[in-house]
């Protein structure tokens, strides 16, 4: 109630500033949003004159092997000519020693040109206290258009994000309704998530703000004058004609309280009204997740839904009037983002809906009754061939049937009447968020006219750690759940699902299975963390006037072909065991797990587990109220069975990618590589699963040989002072070339020990890159793949 006052008391006047009277002043305003200091990354020289900031205490800058070379005069270019000679082959470059120092500009050219340098963001929440906070995450200097970021219409994710103050994609992550933001979340790579979906995750949200009643009623309206009002928005809002747009407004829908002595004829009072009426109990609020499939409010036409469907429409109604007029081409783009960021949360959600109807739907006939209005979607020709196109690609078990079906709907005009979910779909009436993956696969279910489909009604948002299994032929399992990370490499990632995905005897021929995994206590990244990601992840090192070239190598992967062509990695079987009570579990899906991983050894040695064989009679074949299952993966490794259990809810970041590499790494990046046919030796890397670590060294038989090497050796760059293994930020660099399984061995190992990664195909991003990325994301794992190499382009 208190910003709904505050609003009100400034009347909006101060926020919006015509174009004309900007032109007058010769001084635009700016948006703080937009300031330069909270854009893209800056120069790697402006971080080093300024001072840094404060770095969090468990996470440390790059060290420097000697500090007395922090001054000094370095070598500068005795041509002037920069350095632009192309990738570099070897380190130092031809013509250079080892025991050579750079001064800035020459050492920019060398080694920072073309990565990825990256940027966090802490950014305060409007209305809230300073203990509330979103985090974001940029890059830039990679030289080129590409980010980490999968293309919203080749991964059918366009209605899953909305950006308020305009039309078209966001180009922050900060602008979007939904937080985390949706544009800025699917990686490149199936599976994974982008740094700043990593990084938002952390971000610390208020509990929903509640409003109290602001005592503003609307005037009472029948059906057929709300569409009969929502018929007239189609054409757009009559702001040129003040006074008519006042009596549309205040005649039919508003009570003016001021109409004697000062109409609200102005915007920025009509604007307040609308908001304080919209405040009112009563209506619907769709900031909760049970609301978001807001189709289920009008697809029953009968007489008992009326009362629902009237209100909706007419919250609608005020929502569009509302949007209209902060849309206003009076208004600049400026005073519109600092309005929206003012307007409490759940008004935004209903400014949500008017966006949505506004673009995708009209009103073609209407009447007093609800089953007499006829609506025409906008978008239901795309919609059809996008549902078409994810059938198709996933390669849907039956799939003639199913698009005979959909052509024949579509023909007869009723792909509106099948669900409420198909409604959804079709109409393009979807709010941003997390409900889209279910409203594309659930229309696809619906359509579906196998009788089957029956078993798999109870697919919903509210659970959405999923998969299901149809007709013994495939599984599919949504992006967030654990078993769809893993085995991403194997499938294809559309419309925030994964699949198709290979069967499993545990589950019925049709039937859901929901997820258990716990969420990894350790290695979480911080504000901290994401305030000092720039010095933590700088190319160069720590500020310095001059950079000796000892402290940097040239790091590649060993590309032994004769390992890889060996593949002797496989996946044996996808194994699910029945939790305890069914149904059990969390609302969001992710439960704490009854037991800490243990080592994963082979069947029969006797350490940690033997591998999973459910009994049948523990499989339910019946639908009913989904059950939680515990998920694992099995492989056969030369010839020998090891079982992981995907024990922990972790993230896969899909690396930025870096141009003109490779690159140098900075020594004190340190990492140790491991094969991916040797990572089942690997155990508790950094402290993982609760039991004390072996600092990089354990079983995978690189430890102390690859940190021996130094900076002389091409496989590896280490620190003096982490020669005994004692650095927790050591990053174990895993090499999974070859077949896809090596990719899902690596991605289901870090699950069993709660590590996230990121994830680098070297035709994108280089090794150092990569590593660097992770010591940004505070992860201490990285998966490499070569999907050019390894003919893995599709």
């Amino acid at each position: 109630m208190e910003e709904l006052k505050e609003l009100k008391k400034k009347a909006f006047g101060k926020l919006f500033r015509n174009k004309s009277s900007a032109a007058k002043d010769g001084k635009p305003e700016k948006d703080p949003l937009r300031r330069a200091s909270d854009g893209d990354v800056v120069g790697t020289h402006n971080r080093r004159t300024d001072g840094p900031a404060e770095p969090s205490p468990r996470r440390r800058r790059p060290r420097r092997s000697d500090p007395g070379i922090t001054k000094g005069k370095g070598r500068e270019d005795p041509h002037g000519a920069p350095y632009d000679q192309g990738p570099l082959t070897e380190w130092p470059p031809s013509g250079m020693s080892s025991s050579e120092e750079l001064n800035l500009g020459p050492a920019m050219q060398l080694i920072s040109r073309g990565v990825p340098a990256f940027k966090g963001h802490k950014k305060t929440i409007p209305h809230t206290l300073d203990d509330h906070y979103a985090l974001f995450a940029t890059a830039a200097g990679n030289r080129g258009d590409e980010t980490d970021a999968a293309n919203q219409h080749d991964s059918m994710t366009q209605l899953m994000t909305l950006r308020l103050a305009e039309a078209g994609p966001a180009t922050y992550p900060w602008e979007t309704l939904e937080q985390p933001s949706y544009s800025f979340c699917f990686g490149k790579r199936p599976g994974t998530i982008t740094l700043n979906h990593w990084v938002s995750q952390a971000s610390v949200f208020p509990p929903p703000i509640k409003l109290l009643d602001s005592g503003v009623a609307p005037r009472v309206i029948d059906l057929e004058g709300i569409f009969a009002r929502l018929k007239e928005l189609d054409r757009g809002l009559e702001d040129d004609d003040e006074d008519l747009m006042y009596r549309n407004l205040y005649k039919r829908l508003l009570k003016d309280p001021d109409k004697y002595m000062n109409p609200h004829k102005t915007l920025d009072k009509q604007i307040t009204d609308l908001i304080m009426v919209l405040s009112r109990p009563g209506w619907l609020d769709f900031t909760e997740p049970k609301n978001q499939v807001i189709t289920r409010f009008i697809f029953d036409t009968i007489p008992a839904n009326k009362p629902t469907y009237h209100k909706f429409f007419h919250q609608l109604l005020l929502s569009l009037e509302l949007e209209h007029r902060i849309q206003s081409r009076h208004h600049m783009i400026e005073a519109k983002e600092r309005l929206l960021a003012q307007i409490p949360p759940r008004i935004q959600w209903d400014l949500a809906l008017a966006r949505r109807w506004r673009d995708n739907i009209r009103v073609d006939d209407y009447g007093s009754e609800p089953d007499q209005v006829q609506l025409r979607y906008k978008l239901k020709r795309r919609q059809v061939k996008m549902l078409k196109r994810f059938a198709q690609m996933m390669k849907w078990p039956n799939l003639n049937e199913t698009l005979e079906s959909l052509k024949r709907r579509d023909a007869d005009s009723t792909l509106d009447l099948v669900s409420s979910h198909a409604m959804a779909f079709f109409s393009g009436l979807v709010l941003p968020g997390p409900t889209f993956p279910f409203l594309i696969m659930n229309a696809l279910i619906d359509i579906d006219p196998d009788k089957a489909t029956d078993d798999l009604t109870l697919l919903t948002h509210a659970h959405p750690n999923c998969g299901f299994q149809y007709r013994n032929s495939y599984t599919y399992w949504t992006a967030t759940s654990i078993v769809g990370k893993v085995l991403a490499p194997t499938c294809r990632s559309l419309g925030g699902w994964v699949g198709p995905a290979r069967p499993t005897a545990d589950l019925g021929r049709n039937q859901i299975a929901r997820i258990r995994s716990r969420r990894p206590s350790t290695h979480r990244v911080t504000a901290k963390d994401v305030q000092s990601m720039p010095e933590r992840s700088d190319p160069l090192g720590p500020p310095a006037q001059v950079f000796p070239v000892k402290e940097y190598a040239l790091v590649s992967p060993d590309r032994d072909d004769d390992a890889y062509l060996a593949d002797l990695v496989r996946i044996e079987l996808l194994s699910l065991r029945p939790c305890g009570g069914g149904g059990g579990g969390g609302g969001g899906g992710t439960t704490p797990s009854s037991s800490t991983p243990s080592s994963p050894a082979p069947p029969g040695l006797g350490v940690g587990f033997s591998s999973p064989s459910p009994s049948p009679s523990s499989r339910p074949a019946t639908a009913g109220t989904p059950r939680y299952y515990d998920a694992w993966v099995q492989f056969a490794i030369d010839g020998v069975s090891w079982p992981l259990r995907l024990a922990f809810d972790v993230a896969f970041i899909s690396a930025w990618p870096c141009s003109d590499g490779p690159h140098p790494l900075f020594f004190d990046y340190a990492y140790t590589p491991v094969k991916a046919d040797q990572l089942v030796k690997v155990r508790d890397w950094n402290g993982s699963g609760g039991h004390s670590h072996g600092h990089g060294r354990g079983q995978n038989g690189h430890g102390g040989g690859q940190q021996q090497q130094g900076q002389n050796g091409t496989t590896g760059v280490s620190s003096p002072s982490t020669l005994s293994g004692g650095d927790e930020e050591r990053v174990l660099v895993v090499e999974a070339f070859g077949v896809p399984d090596n990719e899902v061995l690596a991605r289901a190992w870090c699950a069993h020990w709660g590590l996230s990664a990121v994830v680098a195909d070297l035709g994108r991003t280089c090794m150092a890159c990569a590593i660097r990325e992770a010591y940004a994301a505070t992860v201490t794992v990285v998966i490499l793949v070569d999907d050019e190499q390894d003919g893995r382009d599709d």
